[in-house]
Formats: structure tokens, sequence, C-alpha cells
């Protein structure tokens, strides 16, 4: 019984985008190729170009689904969820290919899109309205500006992961979540938030420290 051409088509796609994602992961997107993203598909030149017109054509879908590409944990919103979301982006991109690809991408994408903060945006979104919970339990400083430290928390989460990523490979990226997050929560959470919080199971405590 042959396949439905349509799902073949479906199919044919996802093998591309999962192939482009491992050679931009792997070669970065200057050093990327269609012939490289080709070979690892195992799909003929036509296939490809069915799909996607070009190398830039390429990474810009796999850019523009970095969201896509995690299935976030469930869990009630508000500052622990924040905490929790950030340890398991962290294992996504130790273990995420697409993930990794699009979060490389982003960094690189002045090379083939110019300057465009869309996938950094969308993040700040999610933080922000965990932190809108967060102020209405009671757990921020009254200071605190949920959409500015929003921002900081993607810069700073950002930064965090590109230093760990020069020095370990991203092996050391939990270490310096904990070190990160030690330094951030005497700043927005009040003393009793703080009190109720959860790190990893090996860094418990540093919360409240």
């Amino acid at each position: 019984m042959h396949e439905p051409k349509q799902e073949r088509a479906v199919k044919t796609r996802k093998a591309i985008l999962h192939a482009a994602a491992e050679i931009f992961d792997e070669c970065g997107y200057s050093g990327a190729s269609i012939s490289k993203i080709m070979t690892r598909a195992n799909v003929t030149q036509g296939g490809m170009y069915f799909h996607f017109k070009s190398k830039k054509g390429l990474a810009q879908a796999v850019l523009a689904h970095q969201q896509d590409f995690v299935r976030l944990p469930d869990g009630t919103a508000g500052l622990q969820w924040l905490i929790d979301l950030n340890f398991f982006l962290a294992q996504e991109l130790q273990n995420n290919v697409l993930f990794r690809a699009s979060v490389r991408l982003a960094v690189e994408q002045g090379e083939f899109a110019g300057r465009d903060d869309t996938a950094y945006q969308e993040w700040v979104d999610q933080f922000y309205a965990h932190l809108c919970v967060a102020r209405e339990r009671g757990e921020l400083l009254p200071d605190v500006n949920e959409r500015e430290f929003a921002n900081v928390l993607v810069a700073a989460y950002s930064g965090t992961q590109l230093f760990s990523n020069v020095a370990s490979g991203r092996e050391d990226l939990q270490d310096r979540l904990l070190s990160m997050w030690r330094y951030l929560l005497p700043g927005i959470a009040t003393p009793q938030a703080r009190a109720h919080l959860r790190m990893p199971e090996h860094a418990r405590g540093l919360a409240a420290a």
C-alpha cells in the first residue's frame, strides 16, 4: 500500500529540517551547505528544492520554529515554574539538536537574515507572563518591573549558555545557571518566596542562601 503523497511530503520536510539542524549545529551557518544537508537527509536535489529554495530559507525555517522544537514541561505559573523552565531549557540545549541549532542560528543570524530579535522576544513574552503571575502571588519585591526583568533574564540566560558552550560544550551549563539564579533571586524575590523556591536536587538551599 503506497504512502499518501501529502504524508510523504510532510515526512520529507521534517527529515530535511532535522538534517539541516544537525548540520547547522555542527558547522554553523557559514560552514553548512545544501549538499551536506541533502546527504544527511538522504533526499534528492528535487526533493530538497521542492521544500526549501536555499540555505538561507532553511536557516530561517529552523530559527522560526525555535519554540516548536521544545515541549515545555507542565507546571503552575509563577517564579518556581520560571526557574524550572530555565533548567529544562538547559537540558534541551544539551540533548535536543533542533533546539540547539535554532539557538545557534539566533546568534549567527547576521550572516543570513540581518537583525531580528523575534526569537528572543518570544522568550521575553514567556518569562513576562510568569513573572506577572509571580507578582499576583506576592513573590516579587515591590520595585521589580516584570517586563524589564524578563528582558534581563533572557539576556543573562543567553550569555550564560554562550559562555558555557565555549567553555565546556555546555557540560557545565546547569552549574552556571545555579550561580546565575543565586545572584538574581535576592534582587527580585521576597524572602518568603525564596524560602520555598526549589533548585535542582544537588543545589537545594542555594535559593535561600
